[in-house]
């Protein structure tokens, strides 16, 4: 190993005996062989003589059994060595990383210069009448007539629907793509329609199509 190598492991000294800090980004192999490395050679005098206790930090890396227990069995040969712990936060930044989309489901009219925004998907039973606005992060579903302003993937989700029973709104936006109702939209078909993206560019359908773009249940997707 080269010393004007980029060092991947760093070793320090806590009150309950010796921290090894591991790169979570490097390959393992290469982490591997850095480790014995200090063990055998740049750390040698440090590591010998009485019990040492060991405490092993991944980082982000979601280490398999088989990786820990080869971790283990290099740091074993140091007769003096006795791990602790081995521990990665990966679990942890996994869990929040992804939240769960929540469904939020209303009942009412929403009425001009009132907004109703949600963080998740939205399901409005009533109308939106001209002048009203939904604001939502997730999909936005609407049994009855929208006329007024529908925002869905308001943090910049694309791949969000705007759905309604009657699609007459005032505008439409999903992420930052804004869209007018031109007058080919209106087709004076009774079937519920919903607006999506492709490629940036919004596009309106019937409902009934909407198995093309997804294999779940569309109320539920993303929960």
């Amino acid at each position: 190993m080269n010393v004007s190598e980029k060092q991947h492991i760093t070793i320090k000294g806590v009150k309950e005996g010796l921290l090894f800090l591991l790169d979570d980004q490097c390959e393992f192999p290469a982490l591997l062989q850095e480790l014995r490395y200090k063990l055998e050679k740049t750390h040698q005098q440090v590591l010998t003589g009485p019990l040492i206790h060991i405490h092993v930090k991944l980082g982000s890396r979601l280490a398999s059994d088989e990786e820990k227990e080869e971790i283990k069995a290099i740091i074993k040969q140091q007769g003096n060595l006795i791990i602790q712990s081995i521990e990665s936060d990966a679990r942890e930044q996994t869990s929040t990383v992804a939240p769960p989309v929540l469904l939020k489901m209303i009942t009412g009219v929403v009425r001009s210069g009132q907004t109703v925004e949600h963080d998740g998907n939205l399901v409005l039973m009533g109308d939106v009448n001209p002048g009203g606005t939904l604001l939502c992060s997730g999909d936005i579903y609407v049994f009855g007539m929208l006329r007024g302003i529908a925002h869905a993937g308001i943090y910049g989700r694309t791949d969000v629907i705007i759905a309604a029973s009657l699609l007459r709104p005032t505008q439409l936006r999903i992420a930052e793509v804004i869209s007018r109702p031109p007058d080919e939209w209106i087709s004076g078909d009774a079937a519920m329609e919903f607006a999506y993206l492709v490629d940036g560019t919004m596009k309106i359908d019937k409902i009934s199509q909407l198995y093309r773009l997804r294999k779940d249940p569309i109320l539920f997707k993303g929960v």
